[in-house]
């Protein structure tokens, strides 16, 4: 067992190539998000690349806003995807991705660790922001998980806004889907570079009460099956929250879930008694494989880590000591 972390430990440890200190003084608060992790080309276009980074920085800049003025991880992770959801540039509300059948259906978790209580939805196809059903799910109901036209039918007894399905349907998704289609014969684990992986995006969060609360959001898999269901909704897989640490995955759905990949990071902490960093690496580079899924985590001191194996990850953090971190690539 390693020895216990102390208030004056500093370890300094590496968040896909850039230095910061992490140490176990407990900031005030700290937020990251993700936007999907995949391997999207370098020599991506200029103004799509401003496009990206430039939600990234406004979608962090609502939940940090929020932390800053005291305000909770609940509200912060919520409101943070919400304007994710909104994006059409993201695999998630707005900018889902199609279905074989050629429609949008959408798939949320949140999960808040200090109350181990959680919220999830499964194919849902009217509404416009699928983190607030789920936190509907977890506040006003007493189940964690409602699917199809269950989920539906409880909507229908909340005040989240409801939308027609053709609000979903943004043109480049439905591009992408006829060429998967037309290259593939429908079968996309043919595509080699990934990149039909990125979208899902995902929140974590630590407030000026302690709390720690995970969140992700997503339109799933490009050209998914009847009934399939991914990582995302599913507690402990593609999202997790304890007292120790919030987690939230994108990638290779099929692969997140088989590793019940948030609660292996969440566990390895635990029981091993490492650092954020270290499950992080453990996760990411010996539990999976290459190409398969990146991570966002923040513990219950604020540190963050954000890593993945894919090549590139749509990530930004911030917290209470001044951090800015916005990035695409693996450096």
């Amino acid at each position: 067992m390693k020895k216990l972390l102390t208030l004056t430990f500093i370890a300094v440890f590496c968040i896909t190539g850039t230095l910061y200190a992490q140490k176990a003084e407990p900031k005030k608060w700290a937020i990251a998000i993700h936007g999907g992790a995949g391997n999207v080309p370098k020599d991506m276009p200029k103004d799509r690349q401003e496009a990206y980074i430039n939600a990234l920085n406004e979608a962090v800049s609502i939940g940090a806003e929020i932390l800053e003025n005291g305000g909770s991880a609940l509200d912060a992770v919520e409101q943070t995807i919400n304007y994710l959801e909104d994006n059409e540039l993201f695999n998630a509300g707005r900018g889902a991705v199609f279905t074989a059948e050629g429609k949008n259906e959408l798939d949320a978790a949140i999960m808040f660790g200090n109350q181990k209580n959680a919220g999830a939805i499964t194919g849902v196809t009217t509404v416009k922001n699928p983190i607030s059903l789920a936190r509907k799910v977890m506040e006003e109901s007493n189940h964690v998980f409602f699917a199809g036209d269950g989920a539906e039918k409880f909507a229908d007894q909340t005040t989240v806004e409801r939308v027609d399905p053709e609000y979903f349907k943004v043109q480049r998704r439905y591009e992408a889907w006829k060429r998967a289609n037309a290259g593939t014969g429908g079968n996309l684990e043919l595509l080699e570079d990934n990149s039909w992986k990125m979208g899902t995006v995902g929140c974590v969060a630590l407030d000026s009460e302690g709390n720690l609360v995970a969140g992700t959001s997503t339109g799933g898999m490009t050209n998914k099956k009847f009934g399939r269901v991914g990582d995302v909704p599913i507690i402990g897989s593609g999202t997790y929250a304890n007292e120790l640490v919030a987690v939230s995955a994108t990638g290779w759905g099929e692969r997140i879930m088989l590793n019940v990949s948030a609660h292996a990071l969440a566990m390895y902490m635990q029981f091993t008694d490492s650092s954020l960093q270290e499950s992080m690496y453990y996760l990411v580079d010996e539990l999976l494989n290459p190409k398969e899924a990146g991570f966002i985590a923040v513990d219950k001191y604020g540190n963050i880590s954000m890593r993945t194996n894919t090549g590139s990850m749509f990530r930004a953090a911030r917290d209470s000591e001044g951090l800015k971190e916005v990035g695409i690539w693996v450096d």
